[in-house]
C-alpha cells in the first residue's frame, strides 16, 4: 500500500512533513460522523503527518453549502478522532473568514475577533497551542495590507497560542508584508494544472525562502467548492490512460512535480478516494509528460 511518504518531504518552518497531506474541508459533508472519523484515522495510518482545516468548514450549510442533521464542524472531527495527537502530526488551520450564528459568515478585521478565532481553533481542536495557523485575507486591490492583521497574529504566537504562521489567499508584497513581521512558513493559494498559474513567480519566490508553498483546489481546479472537476484537458486524459489511474491522481502528480516546496492537501470524506489521492504521490510523470501539461 502507498503511504504519504511516497511523495517525499518538505519543512514547514521547523517541522518536516511529508509533501502528500490532507484537506479537511470536506470530511463535515456526511451526516454519518462514523465516516469522518474512519477516513482521519485512515489518512494517518498511510503516513499524512500535515492536515489542513478551519473553524469555519462545517455542515449542514457552510462553505460547501451541503449537508442535513447535526452541526458537524471538522476540527471537533479531527479532534474526535485523532487526539491525543501523535507525534509529528502537524495541524495546519486559518484564521480571517468566520462563520457566527448571529453575522453569518463575515472577515475578521480587528484584533479581538482575530483572538476569538483563535481562541476558537484551540478550544475545538483541544491544544494548547495552534501549529500552524494561517491569515487567510479577502483581496482589496488598494486597501488589502495585511500588515496590520499579520501583526496582530505575530503577537499571539508571542503570548505561546501559536507556533508557526502562514499566509493564505496572497500575492508576493502580501509575503514580503507578513515576512517584515515574523517567519512565513507556508503559503496556501488556489492553485491546479489549469487554475491560476500565474501563481508560478510565487512558488518560485517561496521555494528560494524555503517556505512552503500549499495549493488548494487542486483536485477541483475551477469547480472549486464544488468537487472534483470532471473537465479534464485531453493532455490530463491522455496521461492518466497512459499510466492506468484516474485524472484526479495526474493531476496531484503534477502539482508535487511542479516544485519540490509544494505540499499537498487534497481532501474527501470517502476512504476509497482517500487512498487513490495518497497512491498518487507515487505517480512519476516524465519530462515529456510534465511538458505536455504545461
Amino acid at each position: 500500500m502507498t503511504t504519504a511518504a511516497a511523495a517525499g518531504t518538505w519543512k514547514l518552518g521547523d517541522v518536516t512533513v511529508n509533501r502528500m497531506g490532507f484537506g479537511a474541508m470536506r470530511i463535515t459533508a456526511n451526516p454519518d460522523r462514523s465516516v469522518a472519523i474512519q477516513v482521519l484515522r485512515r489518512a494517518v495510518e498511510l503516513g499524512v503527518n500535515h492536515i489542513d482545516t478551519a473553524a469555519f468548514y462545517a455542515s449542514p450549510g457552510g462553505t460547501l453549502q451541503v449537508g442535513e442533521g447535526e452541526k458537524r464542524y471538522a476540527n471537533e472531527l479531527i479532534r474526535e478522532a485523532l487526539a491525543p495527537y501523535p507525534e509529528g502530526l502537524v495541524i495546519t488551520t486559518k484564521v480571517g473568514p468566520g462563520d457566527d450564528p448571529e453575522r453569518g459568515f463575515y472577515n475578521a478585521t480587528t484584533a479581538a475577533e482575530l483572538r476569538e478565532q483563535v481562541e476558537t481553533n484551540l478550544r475545538q481542536l483541544g491544544v494548547d497551542a495552534l501549529d500552524v495557523v494561517n491569515l487567510r485575507i479577502m483581496k482589496k486591490p488598494g486597501e488589502d495590507s495585511i500588515t496590520e492583521r499579520f501583526g496582530w497574529l505575530a503577537a499571539l504566537r508571542d503570548e505561546g497560542l501559536i507556533r508557526q504562521l502562514g499566509v493564505s489567499n496572497v500575492r508576493i508584497d502580501h509575503v514580503e508584508e507578513a515576512l517584515a513581521i515574523a517567519p512565513v512558513v507556508c503559503v496556501q493559494n488556489s492553485y491546479a494544472v489549469d487554475l491560476r498559474r500565474d501563481e508560478d513567480q510565487l512558488i518560485d519566490f517561496c521555494a528560494e525562502r524555503g517556505i512552503a508553498y500549499v495549493p488548494f483546489f487542486a483536485i477541483a481546479g475551477s469547480s472549486r467548492e464544488g468537487g472534483a472537476t470532471t473537465d479534464h484537458s485531453t493532455a490530463v486524459e491522455k496521461i492518466a490512460a497512459a499510466h492506468n489511474v484516474s485524472p484526479q491522481q495526474v493531476r496531484l502528480a503534477w502539482t508535487l512535480h511542479h516544485s519540490p516546496n509544494i505540499l499537498a492537501i487534497p481532501g474527501t470524506g470517502n476512504p476509497s478516494h482517500l487512498e487513490a489521492n495518497i497512491a498518487a504521490g507515487a505517480l512519476q510523470l516524465s519530462p515529456e509528460e510534465l511538458a505536455g501539461l504545461d
